[in-house]
């Protein structure tokens, strides 16, 4: 038996019945997807940095990063579910997160903890403007239930955004 489903009909046999249109559907599950993949990205980099963290603040630092981790990666099911209820798709590959991610992947052999905590801030401030703009597709369709879960998101992600720019802060009444 073959790995890979025929394709044609699948779409029709994953539908979901909902009150939301089939373009509400379409619109609403293809922003989540491109989130999602985001997530994905954000997640794996935020884990990268954790595993890689050194220098005179690797423990807060890698414990932040642990806990930031765990709070990106709780988004993932939620997201994937949620366009699922709506009548749609999401990821199915991790090529498929490749394709479709906007958060920049970091491979250098070696990065700074300053460095690393400014690249995640940055990232996490793109992620809050993504779920933006995804919240805009939900308004757009009438999707309150998905608006709301971005809403949550939105606001853990300046949370993060807060805690990695004070990390990073240097000047009077700080230890850098």
């Amino acid at each position: 038996m073959s790995k890979t489903q025929p394709t044609g009909h699948a779409n029709e046999r994953l539908g979901t019945p909902t009150d939301l249109t089939a373009a509400a559907t379409t619109d609403i599950s293809a922003a989540l997807s491109g989130l999602l993949a985001d997530v994905f990205a954000l997640y794996l980099k935020t884990k990268n940095f954790h595993w890689h963290m050194s220098g005179p603040h690797f423990r807060d630092y890698h414990l932040l990063l642990d806990d930031q981790g765990g709070q990106i990666f709780a988004m993932t099911d939620p997201i994937a579910e949620r366009a699922r209820k709506i009548g749609g798709t999401t990821l199915r590959s991790i090529g498929q997160i490749s394709k479709q991610q906007r958060i920049l992947d970091n491979d250098a052999d070696y990065v700074t903890a300053d460095d690393m905590l400014a690249e995640l801030r940055d990232d996490n401030k793109q992620l809050a403007s993504i779920m933006r703009q995804v919240h805009n597709v939900c308004d757009e369709h009438g999707d309150v239930a998905t608006a709301s879960l971005l809403e949550n998101w939105i606001d853990e992600t300046e949370r993060r955004v807060w805690f990695l720019f004070e990390s990073t802060r240097s000047g009077p009444g700080t230890n850098r």
